[in-house]
């Protein structure tokens, strides 16, 4: 398609030099619907990024719209702190009789402000009081988050730069198949764990993704988690699952630790929490782990309103029906799936791996700058994905939950005229 040179000139002079998918997409965007973008001279784009997973249902979904409008024009309660509000208690009761209810999950919910990085330092923060030690193990690759604590416990060289103060308190562990498969899983870190000289400060808890979004679209085994379950427990470790991008049903089930049959002491939730893209953040954690003083942890922005508003609008949507969105986000896996095969099959000295589960998937080219130059030639294109891994090696594909099957043939059929097109 043709794309007349935009306007950024005030974007280039006046924000920050740190904006990045700005970069990555050179054009000045003004509505959305469902999956698609329009820029502000009409040329559409399909969007296979959603957010970063903060779309999980699309953009301007009409049903999350609809419910935020009406709330809004009778003046509901927008910045209410930690207030009870009729709009909070309605996410409650949605978010216990529609998810903790029906998958036997013990959870109390916590809103420990507007971000995944709110959540993740209110996870360490619980842990270390919990436990009373200050120790938290990650995984190679892992991403947490940008504010410092989370950093501590991300992989990426390049982001834990950024912080321009040393890094404490956390250790990294292999993530699962990091020695492809040449060690048997856990062995080191359980030795560490049991050796009284090996200089590991005993951990109060243990913090992983289920898949590795910004690492790489790595996907852990289910038997690798439930190991890793049973180790936090013998070991008399906190189990916290970070399912901020992997959550609300981006992998299947509405958490991606469900078909691994685990039930972590901590879990971290965001960007599609709100279903419509507006800020919000969970914490849930078992009930015997809730020994906060009132005001301990606090934050102006916890009580978005209009968040918990369309949250339990889309848990009303599309959560109340029993396996029915599962089902829908495994099919159209499938049809990834079946896609990358064809891809891979048409380039086999170039594609390296491909890899995923639901709706997000990654692949990998042996010529490590390959993904961006794909991604480049998919936005001339029309198509919205992004790279990721610690040399942005892979290709990552994360398209709404509501995406049409229509719609996703042709942005497979653009990502694969984009690979020839960059051979």
């Amino acid at each position: 398609m043709t794309i007349t040179q935009p306007d950024l000139s005030v974007f280039e002079t006046l924000e920050s030099e740190v904006r990045s998918y700005c970069r990555s997409w050179p054009t000045v965007f003004d509505r959305a619907q469902g999956s698609r973008m329009y820029d502000e001279d009409g040329h559409a784009y399909l969007d296979f990024f959603a957010g970063a997973g903060s779309l999980n249902y699309g953009h301007n979904n009409p049903v999350l719209k609809r419910a935020l409008i009406d709330y809004l024009e009778r003046d509901g309660v927008t910045h209410g702190l930690d207030m009870s509000t009729t709009a909070k208690r309605g996410f409650l009761e949605s978010f216990q009789n529609l998810v903790l209810r029906p998958r036997d999950l013990p959870y109390k919910v916590m809103f420990p402000g507007p971000t995944g990085t709110n959540a993740v330092e209110s996870a360490l923060k619980l842990a270390r009081k919990v436990k009373g030690r200050e120790s938290i193990v990650s995984f190679t690759n892992a991403f947490h988050g940008m504010s410092l604590g989370s950093l501590a416990v991300t992989g990426n060289a390049f982001k834990r730069a950024g912080a321009g103060i040393p890094l404490v308190h956390g250790t990294p562990m292999p993530f699962d198949n990091y020695f492809d498969g040449q060690v048997p899983d856990f062995l080191w870190f359980e030795r560490l764990l049991e050796d009284q000289g090996s200089g590991l400060n005993k951990p109060a808890a243990v913090i992983v993704e289920t898949v590795q979004g910004e690492g790489g679209i790595n996907v852990a085994r289910n038997e690798w988690l439930r190991a890793l379950a049973e180790l936090c427990e013998r070991q008399d470790m906190l189990l916290i699952v970070d399912d901020i991008q992997m959550g609300c049903g981006r992998t299947g089930a509405f958490f991606s630790f469900e078909e691994a049959g685990i039930v972590p002491d901590i879990v971290t939730v965001s960007k599609s929490i709100s279903g419509y893209g507006l800020p919000m953040s969970l914490c849930l954690f078992k009930p015997e782990l809730d020994i906060w003083e009132p005001g301990e942890h606090n934050g102006t922005f916890r009580g978005n309103n209009p968040a918990f508003v369309t949250a339990a609008a889309a848990l009303q949507a599309y959560w109340s029906d029993g396996p029915a969105m599962e089902k829908q986000t495994r099919t159209r896996g499938e049809q990834v799936e079946q896609a990358l095969i064809s891809i891979t099959e048409e380039n086999l000295a170039d594609v390296k791996e491909y890899r995923g589960r639901g709706l997000v998937w990654g692949m990998e080219f042996h010529d490590k700058a390959r993904a961006g130059r794909v991604a480049h030639r998919a936005f001339e294109l029309g198509l919205l994905i992004e790279t990721s891994g610690p040399e942005s090696e892979v290709v990552k594909l994360l398209p709404a939950l509501t995406i049409t099957p229509d719609e996703l043939d042709e942005g497979l059929r653009t990502l694969a005229r984009a690979v020839r097109e960059t051979a």
